[in-house]
């Protein structure tokens, strides 16, 4: 019977000399620092709305839930249904005649104000220049006066001179009302138009404030901007600072770092079986085998003998190979001649049992 054995060397490794004293006081302030946790920052980390920004509000809200927003939707909202409705700028009288083409004459009327002008101006020029004329006339012809025909004659004559002025007259009045008619239908075209140009515009005159509203919203949003901007600025410079000691540590053991030592562990074999059975054989002059017994797990009695001694099956620390053999220290008992000891385990020399 044989055996093998292992030896297992251990290698420690250390921090070189001049480094040893700044890696202590590196680690002394790590675990001052260990517990230490900065406080929050402590000032406001978000800008409220500018002044300008909350004016801008208050007044849109105020506009559009105010009378100037409701009146304008009102205007509007008329003005839409006026203009499907075909309102004009006549009432329904007035543009009944303008779409059969009739002329209103009478009382009340201007054609009846045109007449009355005419025949008032014809009148008067009658009246105060000709018929004066004929009757000088008459008197220088016929000295001392004239008959009743001749006031007759006279009438007869007021008469075709009143007709003839007059028709003159009415037919260039005339056509002056039918062009000032003629001008009625463009008149109420253009006040449609600035009717339908003022609907159009009702929508930009309302978003106007809002507009100028939004402006000042805008300058309140730059200035709020930069409010929140400064105090980003302090927050990190708060962070900054309260990390410091911390960083300062990460970065004085980063300037200190190296090879901080430590264990390896090598497992190498130990002498051989063969090496053994040759120191044994030095020393005993015989075969030896190792049957010490604490160099053994597993050992099960297999219910032998072999020359008086129990047989047992077992495998040696570290080595899983089953092997059987005697234990050293009954062998010891019965034949100590058999037993030798080598580095302070005993060997049994089988070849002197």
């Amino acid at each position: 019977m044989g055996a093998g054995s292992t030896q297992v060397t251990t290698q420690t490794t250390n921090p070189w000399k001049g480094q040893q004293q700044y890696l202590l006081k590196g680690f002394d302030k790590a675990e001052q620092l260990a517990n230490y946790v900065p406080d929050y920052y402590p000032g406001e980390t978000v800008a409220g709305f500018d002044p300008l920004q909350m004016q801008a509000q208050d007044a849109t809200a105020n506009y559009v839930t105010g009378p100037m927003a409701t009146a304008n939707v009102i205007n509007s909202q008329q003005a839409l249904a006026d203009s499907l409705g075909g309102k004009t700028a006549f009432d329904p009288g007035q543009m009944g005649d303008l779409l059969a083409g009739n002329v209103r004459t009478g009382e009340g009327t201007p054609y009846q104000a045109m007449a009355d002008a005419l025949t008032g101006d014809v009148m008067s020029r009658l009246e105060g220049t000709v018929l004066p004329g004929l009757r000088t006339n008459q008197v220088a012809y016929q000295p001392g006066g004239s008959s009743r025909g001749d006031l007759e004659n006279n009438k007869a004559i007021a008469g075709a001179v009143k007709q003839g002025m007059t028709l003159p007259l009415a037919q260039m009045y005339g056509d002056a009302y039918k062009t000032a008619q003629g001008q009625r239908i463009p008149a109420a075209q253009l006040s449609q138009s600035a009717q339908q140009i003022g609907f159009g515009a009702m929508p930009s005159i309302m978003a106007t404030p809002l507009s100028l509203y939004g402006a000042l919203n805008d300058v309140g949003a730059q200035r709020r901007a930069m409010t929140q901007a400064t105090m980003d600025a302090d927050m990190a410079r708060y962070n900054y600072q309260a990390n410091a000691p911390q960083m300062a540590l990460a970065n004085y053991m980063n300037m200190i770092q190296g090879n901080y030592g430590g264990q390896s562990f090598a497992t190498s074999p130990g002498p051989s079986m063969m090496d053994q059975l040759g120191q044994a054989i030095g020393i005993a002059g015989s075969l030896a085998s190792l049957s010490e017994m604490s160099m053994k797990e597993n050992i099960v009695p297999e219910g032998t003998k072999w020359k008086g001694l129990n047989v047992y099956s077992f495998n040696y620390i570290g080595d899983n190979t089953p092997r059987r053999g005697v234990m050293a220290h009954q062998v010891e008992d019965m034949y100590p001649h058999a037993v030798v000891s080598i580095g302070g385990l005993r060997h049994v020399n089988y070849g002197a049992i």
